[in-house]
């Protein structure tokens, strides 16, 4: 068995319920959670390290791993690439997190349709998809499209993304802008 870990929670708005519904369903599986960033006050700022650097002290400081929870919009929603952007950075003060994207349920068909759409990176945000796109031993994320089978499993996955921090560091892709608005989905 697997040490739990702090974890981040990462998702759009419009899929409040079914997140809660998966952080009932697997609540043993973190030692810790914060969920989403609805409750840090907005940031007014164009400077992109100190959007990161205010994201990752508020919210990501106490956590070790960010799970972004992937609905269908949630590729779209800036404050998601922020959380993403800050979860990779590594700095001094905070040290990075691990990351791992689960696909909701409701969503995996849908999303699964997107594949064909070389633009759509599978409803996947693209900074996570750049992360974990590849072979598994070059990348530095993974994304499931099922959910875990257990609580184990999930315990095991979020295991992996905290130890690929240091193992894997040299894969990160972060170099990207950041988004300055969300898009339309």
């Amino acid at each position: 068995m697997v040490d739990r870990h702090r974890c981040f929670i990462s998702y759009h708005e419009a899929d409040k319920r079914e997140v809660e519904r998966f952080i009932d369903t697997y609540q043993d599986a973190f030692l810790e959670k914060i969920v989403g960033a609805y409750d840090y006050e907005p940031i007014s700022s164009n400077d992109e390290e100190y959007i990161k650097r205010r994201i990752r002290e508020d919210c990501l400081a106490k956590t070790t791993v960010t799970i972004v929870l992937i609905g269908v919009c949630t590729w779209s929603r800036k404050f998601v690439d922020w959380e993403i952007a800050s979860t990779l950075r590594n700095d001094p003060v905070n040290k990075r997190s691990g990351l791992l994207g689960i696909v909701l349920p409701s969503s995996r068909l849908l999303l699964e349709a997107l594949a064909n759409d070389p633009n759509a990176h599978w409803g996947v945000p693209k900074r996570l998809y750049v992360n974990a796109c590849g072979l598994e031993s070059t990348t530095y994320a993974n994304v499931f499209y099922d959910r875990p089978t257990s609580t184990n499993v999930l315990m095991e996955w979020i295991h992996n993304a905290f130890v690929a921090r240091d193992s894997k560091s040299e894969y990160i892709r972060n170099s990207d802008p950041l988004m300055t608005q969300n898009e339309i989905c």
